[in-house]
């Protein structure tokens, strides 16, 4: 019989690929990181209990919100919208759960009525999800360019936050409300939540972004792989026209696709406003739409649409994050991780047009000497 590992490696090789690189990256992070004194595994930086947490909560926002696009971009799409989409989301959160008075002196911050959080969380994940609907009618149904749209959605969503909180910062710490529990379930750790803030152990090294990444990850991987809406979403990326005179209703499932983006962005933006403590609409969330397509191109999502896997998504997303760790642990300036985010994508999308083979044929023709 032969061994499932092996079976899924060779079935999955994209993501078995990353695999590898993702377990190198941390070796050598691990290695470089590695000075006397430090209270962490082998002496290392990168290897510490706060740092590990750390990376782990950033993945979990991070991959949420990436699942998302890279179900969209299966069905050859994109969404551009997700960084401004969140600053929205945070703005309209922190308005519901802070009392009229101390928000920002705008008729329509003064307009919405403050209530509990659980109900605020309630309506921040209808209004994403019913944003990221809108987005699908309008590609899946009406047949605009997706770029267009998420573009004018990245554009008026990060205004319409902007003139919302008045361009200004608004703060976790002007609600009235006990925020203890929301704190907890949007910053704290599995042990925080289960055992008691005070405690210590294994459970609080487990941030809760990152258990809420395994659920999402496990559903979304049922919804994918093993569903029939998940078979809908893969033949309408490699071929939308044969899909639909199949009789598959593919304006729908496009849609249900930006619909269950608009759920994951709204989702992951209540954890990270609660992390952060306060939102600047200016900033908030910028180019995190950009992160989480470098996250579905890394993992195996064809921007050609009809390839991707959840697994690979998350592999993605953890690439990208120990990449920026990696670059701030061995003292190199901050912006660089942004360069090399960038040169990521590009050889991500050039592998992706071309495959690894024809990739070395590119480097090959140009070191061949000419005859």
């Amino acid at each position: 019989m032969a061994n499932p590992v092996l079976s899924y490696a060779s079935r999955h090789r994209r993501e078995t690929g990353m695999l590898g690189l993702l377990f190198i990256l941390v070796a050598i992070t691990t290695i470089g990181t590695i000075e006397d004194g430090i209270d962490g595994l082998f002496g290392s930086k990168f290897l510490t209990p706060d740092n590990l947490k750390n990376v782990a909560r950033t993945i979990g926002i991070y991959g949420i919100f990436s699942i998302g696009v890279g179900i969209v971009i299966i069905t050859a799409g994109i969404d551009l919208s997700v960084g401004s989409l969140m600053a929205l989301l945070g703005v309209f959160f922190l308005f519901l759960v802070t009392p009229p008075g101390m928000r920002p002196d705008s008729a329509i911050a003064r307009a919405l009525p403050e209530m509990s959080w659980p109900m605020a969380v309630f309506w921040v994940l209808v209004l994403g999800t019913a944003l990221g609907f809108l987005h699908g009618l309008l590609v899946g149904k009406f047949k605009l360019q997706a770029f267009v749209v998420t573009l004018c959605g990245l554009l008026s969503y990060r205004g319409l936050a902007r003139f919302y909180a008045n361009d200004t910062t608004v703060n976790v710490g002007d609600a009235s409300q006990d925020l203890t529990l929301a704190r907890k379930l949007g910053d704290g750790s599995l042990g925080d939540v289960l055992v008691g803030k005070d405690e210590k152990g294994i459970l609080h090294s487990i941030p809760m972004t990152f258990v809420y990444l395994i659920v999402i990850a496990i559903i979304a991987t049922i919804i994918l792989h093993r569903s029939v809406f998940g078979r809908y979403i893969f033949a309408a990326g490699r071929n939308e026209l044969a899909t639909k005179f199949s009789g598959i209703n593919t304006g729908l499932v496009i849609a249900m696709a930006y619909l269950i983006a608009g759920f994951c962005t709204a989702f992951a933006s209540i954890p990270f406003c609660i992390y952060t403590g306060s939102v600047q609409a200016s900033t908030h969330g910028a180019f995190f739409e950009l992160y989480a397509i470098a996250a579905a191109v890394l993992g195996g999502c064809s921007l050609r649409g009809g390839e991707g896997s959840i697994p690979g998504i998350l592999i993605g997303t953890a690439i990208l994050i120990v990449l920026r760790n990696m670059v701030n642990l061995l003292g190199y300036p901050t912006p660089l991780s942004d360069a090399i985010t960038g040169g990521v994508i590009f050889i991500g999308v050039l592998i992706d047009q071309h495959g690894a083979a024809g990739f070395k044929k590119i480097f090959k023709r140009k070191t061949q000497a000419p005859s």
